[in-house]
């Protein structure tokens, strides 16, 4: 049937999706073509891309019960693009000690996560093995926790500041507990867009450097991109690309997320630092990047993960139909969206996952962090709940609630 209704469109986009389901990789110049179809031709990509998700992994859309801890939001870059972070000096700066960062993992553990994911700012004069020192004692209370954290923005930095190769902190990270690295601070993987809306962030070079390292020590990561703002379809092509080369050598990425750039309290759209920024993607351009992704990456990167904070319920739950096969994480503290201006949520217990996703028709399957199936939900009658949906949300405090507390105000801690 698909294959009928592809003679019916563009010969162009007919040849290129119907390669794609031949399983042969597109070229980025084909890729480009997919960005910019409209009408028909989006939607036929997108059922393509959903072709494609089926015969790779089912009809299972996977979800991890997890919690994010953002520690700090000092930082000393000040990428243009970012809402979250804060000077040393300013009066919402704050910094979680390591022993509140194990209280908020242990909660969360005892709530039934399995992962905890860990990303902050980078404060000024950092204690080199502050990382290292986090994972040991996570560790040391919840030994089967599995940690996600520090960004390759964090890995340089850390290396930097304790003096190893980034190879050396790799492996004491983890050998302190460190399981897998967040494929963040990748926004466009292009020297030139970069320097646009981060200058002095992580480049390109250093990026690729962190994450095939990582791979080679067996630490997976995950990868992504952030788009809608000044790039071009080719930068996203090329991007998509770049990644496909790195997993090809190292087969090193569980998953690939696309993440929409939030642009309400964004300094460098606020303040038109960067001309010609555009105020996010479109409803259009979100779905072409979910079903282009599938198709350049089918056969490198299993999973496509939506981010329902980025896109919110209901586009997510859209997006299953255009490629995508995983719903991220519960989160419970999520800050650096929040702060951008995203209006989604910082929690989506795992009661409403499953009924977003079984109202689209499909299967719910916990998952660990490496893909691992903890619990499919395929029973009808599955009513099954973990501790984290009737847990009383006001416990976890809030990113806005926080930056106000002096218990944990920056100056405070130093």
């Amino acid at each position: 049937m698909l294959e009928s209704i592809l003679r019916d469109i563009d010969p162009v986009i007919s040849d290129i999706l119907n390669q794609s389901l031949d399983s042969k990789n597109i070229s980025i110049k084909q890729a480009i073509e997919l960005f910019q179809t409209t009408g028909t031709e989006m939607i036929m990509t997108a059922m393509v891309a959903d072709n494609l998700r089926r015969k790779a992994v089912g009809d299972n859309v996977t979800f991890v019960i997890n919690r994010n801890i953002n520690f700090t939001n000092v930082c000393i870059k000040r990428c243009g693009f970012c809402a979250y972070s804060r000077d040393f000096r300013n009066e919402e700066s704050y910094f979680l000690p390591t022993e509140e960062v194990v209280r908020r993992a242990k909660e969360a553990w005892n709530l039934g996560a399995t992962e905890i994911c860990i990303q902050a700012g980078l404060p000024p004069k950092m204690d080199g093995f502050l990382y290292v020192d986090i994972c040991k004692a996570i560790k040391n209370e919840l030994p089967n926790i599995h940690i996600h954290a520090f960004s390759p923005e964090e890995i340089m930095y850390g290396s930097y500041r304790s003096g190893l190769s980034v190879k050396e902190y790799l492996r004491m990270l983890k050998e302190s507990g460190l399981g897998s690295l967040p494929g963040t601070a990748a926004e466009i993987l292009d020297q030139d867009v970069r320097d646009l809306i981060s200058p002095g962030r992580i480049t390109v070079a250093d990026w690729i450097n962190v994450i095939t390292t990582a791979h080679k020590l067996k630490i997976p990561t995950t990868s992504t991109i952030m788009y809608g703002h000044v790039e071009t379809m080719e930068d996203r092509a090329r991007h998509l690309d770049l990644l496909r080369s790195i997993q090809k050598q190292t087969n090193g990425f569980t998953e690939f997320v696309p993440l929409s750039f939030v642009h309400k309290e964004a300094p460098m759209y606020n303040h038109n630092l960067v001309k010609g920024i555009a105020p996010g993607p479109t409803g259009q351009d979100v779905i072409k990047m979910h079903a282009v992704s599938r198709i350049m990456l089918n056969n490198f990167i299993n999973n496509i993960q939506v981010s329902w904070v980025k896109e919110g319920a209901r586009m997510s739950q859209l997006l299953l139909e255009a490629g995508v096969n995983d719903f991220g994480g519960t989160l419970i503290n999520e800050s650096i969206s929040t702060s951008a201006g995203s209006e989604f949520g910082q929690l989506m217990r795992p009661k409403e996952i499953r009924s977003l996703i079984q109202s689209a028709g499909r299967v719910p399957a916990q998952r660990n962090s490496v893909y691992g199936i903890i619990k499919v939900y395929d029973g009808i009658n599955d009513k099954s709940e973990s501790l984290l949906d009737s847990a009383e949300t006001t416990q976890f405090g809030s990113y806005h609630e926080l930056i106000k507390l002096d218990k944990f105000r920056y100056k405070r801690t130093k």
